[in-house]
C-alpha cells in the first residue's frame, strides 16, 4: 500500500508539477497534496466522499459506552 501511495504521489504531484525553485516551494506543494489526499479527495471505496467526511460519519455513527469514573 505504501508504495502505491508513493507512486500516486509521483505521479500527481512531482513529476506533473516540474521544476521546483526551493525546497520551501516542494514543502508548500506536498503539505497541499497531503491535505487534498486525506480531507478532500473523492474515494470509490467511500461511496466516493471524502475520506475526513467519512471518518465524521463513522465516528458520530459509533454509539457512546458509559465509561465509570
Amino acid at each position: 500500500m505504501a508504495e502505491a501511495l508513493n507512486g500516486t504521489f509521483k505521479a500527481e504531484l512531482i513529476e506533473m508539477q516540474g521544476l521546483w525553485k526551493d525546497v520551501d516551494q516542494v514543502e508548500r506543494a506536498i503539505f497541499q497534496w497531503v491535505t487534498w489526499h486525506n480531507e478532500e479527495r473523492l474515494h470509490s471505496a467511500f461511496d466516493y466522499i471524502p475520506p475526513a467526511e467519512h471518518e465524521h460519519d463513522f465516528w458520530h455513527g459509533q454509539k457512546r459506552v458509559p465509561q465509570s469514573a
